[in-house]
């Protein structure tokens, strides 16, 4: 078994340190989905190629059940993972399902897409996760796309006995590839559970921006500088480096996000995201008049 003291004995010089840690902040959206802010709060506008990170987890209705109805997006990716209850999804393109729970949806906008995102329950425990990912300028008016998979459909590596990673999107240092393939920024989305007194690396190159969301329990980030330790429900910013050596004296779980930054100026307004605020005007103009809805034959 790996403690933390032969852990440490392990951690190299370009092993990354935590350089923020964020506690967010408690908003609401859609018609009124109560949930917890990261990226996009106060304490981090955005993290380049990341734009917003939202977390919601309830097991009272009230707080969920007005959902998100139909709202336009342009010029970045939603990604919407799941760990616990149903989610149906409706768009202009004519796509409809359920995102159940373990099973992710990664919905590239490109040029403009109305969806919605209804929960499928009326009662239990709803709990996932909604990240935003920007996309380059040459890309911001592809045609939308979707890569969605069921639970069982997502790659796990199980390393060693109380080491269990769930592959998303990206590539493990052990050679695991993700469900999630052919995005812009190259991400790594990996949800990680550690038993116990485990050890747990992975390589993360080093011009990406990266950054872990403590799901549960308490994860120690080992580095030259020394130890960081974050609590459940803490997202922390991960300083230079290629390398990612995290521990755990309790056991825990977390999400390990990493994507190439694009570098570009970036334009918001609500829901759509372009390079500059004349690009957000055609945005709008374009929803207005009805652009958003004639993709339903498009390949």
């Amino acid at each position: 078994m790996m403690n933390e003291k032969n852990a440490a004995t392990r951690t190299k010089s370009n092993a990354r340190a935590i350089s923020k840690i964020v506690i967010g902040s408690e908003t609401s959206d859609g018609a009124g989905v109560r949930l917890h802010r990261y990226i996009a709060s106060p304490e981090l506008d955005m993290l380049d190629p990341f734009l917003l990170m939202d977390v919601f987890r309830s097991d009272n209705a009230e707080d969920y059940i007005a959902g998100f109805p139909a709202h336009p997006h342009r010029g970045f990716e939603t990604v919407t993972y799941l760990l616990h209850g149903n989610m149906r999804h409706k768009d202009s393109a004519g796509h409809e399902g359920v995102i159940k729970a373990g099973g992710v949806q990664w919905m590239t906008a490109g040029r403009g897409i109305e969806h919605s995102e209804m929960p499928e329950q009326d009662k239990g425990l709803l709990y996932g996760f909604q990240l935003w990912v920007n996309l380059p300028a040459t890309d911001k008016m592809i045609p939308p796309r979707y890569q969605e998979f069921a639970a069982g459909d997502i790659p796990v590596e199980q390393r060693e006995q109380g080491v269990k990673v769930r592959v998303i999107s990206g590539t493990t240092v052990t050679g695991t590839h993700g469900a999630v393939k052919d995005i812009a920024a190259s991400p790594l989305y990996l949800d990680v559970t550690l038993a116990a007194g485990k050890y747990y690396i992975e390589q993360v190159a080093p011009d990406f921006q990266a950054f872990i969301y403590v799901i549960e329990g308490a994860i120690d980030i080992l580095s030259e500088k020394g130890t960081d330790s974050l609590q459940a429900e803490t997202l922390g910013v991960f300083a230079e480096g290629d390398m990612i050596e995290l521990s755990s004296k309790t056991g825990g779980r977390f999400l390990l996000v990493a994507g190439r930054p694009f570098n570009e100026p970036v334009a918001r307004y609500g829901p759509f995201v372009m390079n500059t605020q004349a690009q957000i005007t055609q945005a709008i103009d374009d929803y207005r008049s009805g652009q958003f809805g004639q993709y339903v034959n498009e390949k």
